[in-house]
């Protein structure tokens, strides 16, 4: 049966439908459509207070499961770099950047924020004053980030994304004293907010590494370390 979405109320005051209700087509007539509100209430809808959703044309499963499949495969096949030179390789670029794109999630929120780090003591650290993604934060610890260079071609490839575990500091313990000094913040001016800054530990578990010039050591451009 076919939906439509409501986009505008001509009678607006009427409680039985709202603007974004996706509801379904049970009929048609000259001026519009027929659909049952939320509440099952039979309405008529004119032709400039809905548009139509099209119909679902998703992939299968099978293709899903086959896209997501498709690094790890590859990865089976690649030459490999010998690890320790693989993670100086990695905390180099990390250490030339110093900002990345922090994603959260718990259940269907997403967030994606971009925020500075300091990488220190094998670890992905981030003072932040808030945002929403602290709701996601509370209830998922598994975190995903992404650093990279702008694209300039194949053959110019650098970029990569870090999937660790999230832990959010005590304020003014002897742990977020540390990092402070480490980004040079002084204590007296953090003690001074209003709100203590909250700061971030994003431990790793898994780097994935792109980055074309492996290509010149007969490894493959992209590389994997699990922590």
């Amino acid at each position: 049966m076919a939906k439509i979405k409501v986009i505008k109320k001509n009678d607006e005051y009427s409680m039985d439908y709202q603007v974004g209700d996706i509801l379904e087509v049970t009929g048609t007539w000259y001026g519009g459509i027929n659909v049952n509100s939320k509440t099952g209430i039979p309405l008529c809808l004119d032709k400039d207070e809905y548009e139509e959703i099209s119909e679902n044309t998703d992939i299968p499963h099978e293709a899903y499961e086959q896209a997501a499949n498709y690094w790890k495969e590859k990865d089976a096949q690649a030459a490999k770099m010998e690890p320790t030179a693989l993670k100086q390789a990695m905390e180099s670029y990390i250490r030339a950047n110093n900002t990345c794109a922090l994603a959260t999630a718990a259940g269907d929120f997403v967030r994606c924020t971009p925020v500075e780090y300091v990488y220190h003591k094998n670890a992905f650290w981030i003072f932040s004053e808030g945002g929403e993604k602290f709701y996601a934060l509370e209830k998922n610890k598994n975190v995903c980030l992404s650093i990279f260079d702008k694209y300039e071609g194949f053959g110019k490839l650098k970029g990569m994304q870090v999937t660790g575990i999230a832990a959010v500091v005590e304020p003014f313990s002897e742990e977020y004293k540390e990092l402070a000094a480490v980004r040079k913040i002084p204590l007296e001016a953090l003690k001074k907010m209003s709100h203590p800054m909250n700061l971030i530990r994003i431990t790793p578990k898994k780097i994935e590494f792109v980055n074309s010039e492996f290509k010149k050591e007969g490894a493959d451009s992209r590389q994997v370390l699990h922590f």
